[in-house]
């Protein structure tokens, strides 16, 4: 049945829906790369609240999500940026978040690693800083999950040069209980980490950023880039000390970084494998048999839908990350933590169904394009 979608000109086009998806069994781990998930949240979709309103989180549907990502092998990256982190997302709305995930991977076997950030203060001193770090370790290690040191905006405010980044950093990395990975998010993600590491020459930030890790190597697991620069991040990834990881975060390039080159490969840590969760945890497993065309062949034609999703402002790329998981049947309604399903147009949400549907990534198509003509309907598009 034909589906009639608005293009960016203001018109609408007609479009055929597939009728199959792809298929994707379940699975084991991984054996050739570590691979992690970064989830959204449900919103709870009846609570009462306003944008400004600290977050209200149907836990169901949310655990309900990470354990579909665990069951294909999967790791799952908590409490990160694409769980509206800091954009509907408090801390004590993360923290929540951590404990129950935590639980819930202990539960099943999951392998699960949370963010420890600094949102509970809008600002401080770097003492400030330093203990509201130690804060979230402390309970991200209490949890039992790994820790993911993220970037923090408060810290981008107050640090006078790349000395107040390695003193922070190595406070807390001398302290972690296990190796962390830390989290390098460029300001395409959060215009607030801007000139992130003490300096807006991204070869200076690389150094400092290198220099911290050359200097902790047994407390740092890896580190997760999110620059979307693939040339940037395959020149890091060559200058990591020996047993170093390199998680790629960048949603503009991931197969080739993750496939590698003669000189080596990044793990994963992407939130574009929320929606394409089956579907990679298909490909990392024809990688996992030496087959690096076949992964290539599966994992390409993702990138132009991740590229829509993530395109500027790129903050935003959570709104089409959870349009696509209504659509695949993962959550019964189309809201988000903060009112943001509203901060994409309806164009590029329809454009979004289309990618995907190409891509055969919703297990039942009738049911998603069924909610694709609701969406439509509630825009005065018809039916």
């Amino acid at each position: 049945m034909t589906i009639h979608l608005p293009d960016p000109d203001g018109g609408l086009k007609a479009y055929e829906p597939r009728a199959e998806p792809v298929t994707a069994a379940p699975g084991a781990p991984f054996t050739s790369r570590t691979v992690f998930s970064a989830a959204h949240v449900v919103a709870d979709p009846f609570a009462d609240v306003s944008p400004d309103s600290p977050a209200a989180v149907d836990w169901d549907a949310t655990l309900a999500f990470r354990r579909h990502l665990w069951s294909h092998g999967l790791g799952v990256a908590e409490a990160m940026d694409t769980a509206q982190r800091g954009m509907g997302l408090d801390w004590a709305g993360a923290a929540e978040l951590i404990r129950r995930s935590a639980a819930e991977a202990r539960t099943v076997g999951g392998r699960i690693a949370c963010g420890v950030g600094t949102d509970q203060i809008a600002g401080g001193t770097l003492a400030d800083i330093r203990a509201a770090y130690e804060e979230q370790l402390t309970l991200v290690e209490e949890s039992g999950a790994q820790a993911i040191l993220m970037a923090s905006r408060a810290l981008a405010a107050t640090a006078q040069g790349p000395d107040d980044y390695l003193e922070v950093y190595g406070h807390l990395l001398r302290q972690a209980a296990d190796p962390v990975i830390l989290h390098w998010l460029g300001p395409m993600f959060d215009p607030a980490l801007q000139d992130y590491w003490g300096s807006a020459d991204l070869d200076a930030a690389t150094d400092t950023f290198l220099d911290l890790v050359a200097a902790h190597p047994d407390k740092v697991d890896g580190v997760k880039i999110s620059l979307l620069d693939a040339g940037r991040e395959t020149e890091l990834r060559r200058r990591l000390p020996e047993g170093v990881r390199c998680y790629t975060g960048d949603d503009f390039n991931y197969p080739e970084l993750i496939a590698g080159d003669e000189q080596g490969f990044s793990h994963a840590l992407l939130g574009v494998f929320d929606p394409l969760g089956p579907l990679a945890a298909r490909a990392v497993r024809v990688l996992d048999a030496g087959d690096a065309t076949g992964f290539r062949e599966l994992l390409d034609p993702t990138v132009e839908l991740s590229r829509h999703l993530f395109r500027a402002p790129t903050r935003f790329y959570k709104t089409g990350v959870v349009l696509l998981a209504w659509l695949a049947g993962h959550q019964s309604h189309f809201t988000m933590v903060g009112g943001l399903q509203s901060a994409r147009s309806l164009p590029h949400l329809a454009h979004a169904y289309e990618l995907a549907d190409r891509l055969g990534l919703f297990p039942d198509p009738e049911l998603a394009e069924e909610r694709m003509r609701n969406l439509l309907g509630v825009y005065g598009a018809g039916r």
